[in-house]
């Protein structure tokens, strides 16, 4: 290809940007963030399920541009809190509450759990509507606890509070590397990749160039 195609990932997150680059690979598609594109898009994230979420992000962006696009929504699902935060992890305590606040509320919280009832995932569903408006979805999970107390610099958001008790460390003790072998979003964008590959879903770039994207 003389020109890669672009595969828009609805996300500002820097953090989750990495990860994504990292596990999808440039290959023929240049992989851009809302922030790369230049694109101020406000996406009401109003579905019940992780699934939905991400579908409604990816095909916002992909009707405001006509760019194969791709999403995630992701959480962390506590046991003990009948599956809190869930989808509204990001928000959890409110959107400007930093994560310090929002972990240490956690621990506090199954300050009374047995050891047996702090079990906890993340979990990640993964959106993509192409240019052409097909829609795949898939989904992971990574099993784990919520520790008694934050542990690791790597990561961000929860990683310092899920604790892998087969890894006996955080996820944010992880190295980027291990991190990324092993997280719910490195499974589902490797589980996204294959398909993408397999069907060949980003082999041309026939988007209608507008919301400022070319």
């Amino acid at each position: 290809m003389s020109k890669k195609t672009k595969l828009l990932f609805a996300t500002g997150n820097a953090h989750k940007m990495i990860e994504i680059r990292e596990i999808l690979g440039t290959g023929e598609y240049e992989i851009l963030s809302l922030k790369d594109a230049g694109l101020k898009i406000d996406i009401e994230e109003n579905g019940s399920s992780f699934e939905e979420n991400a579908l409604i992000k990816a095909r916002t962006v992909q009707q405001a541009t006509g760019h194969a696009a791709m999403a995630d929504d992701s959480g962390l699902e506590v046991d003990y809190l009948n599956g809190a935060p869930g989808i509204y992890s990001s928000r959890f305590l409110g959107e400007d509450t930093s994560y310090s606040v929002k972990n240490q509320y956690l621990i506090d919280q199954l300050a009374n759990a047995a050891p047996n009832e702090r079990t906890a995932r993340f979990v990640c569903a993964i959106a993509l509507v192409t240019q052409t408006g097909d829609e795949y979805v898939v989904r992971e999970t990574v099993e784990g606890e919520i520790a008694h107390r934050p542990a690791g610099e790597n990561g961000f958001g929860y990683d310092p509070i899920f604790y892998l008790p087969d890894r006996k460390m955080t996820t944010a003790e992880l190295s980027a590397e291990e991190k990324n072998a092993l997280s719910h979003r490195g499974k589902a964008l490797r589980k996204m990749k294959e398909i993408i590959e397999k069907n060949a879903l980003l082999c041309s770039d026939t988007a209608v160039e507008k919301g400022g994207v070319s």
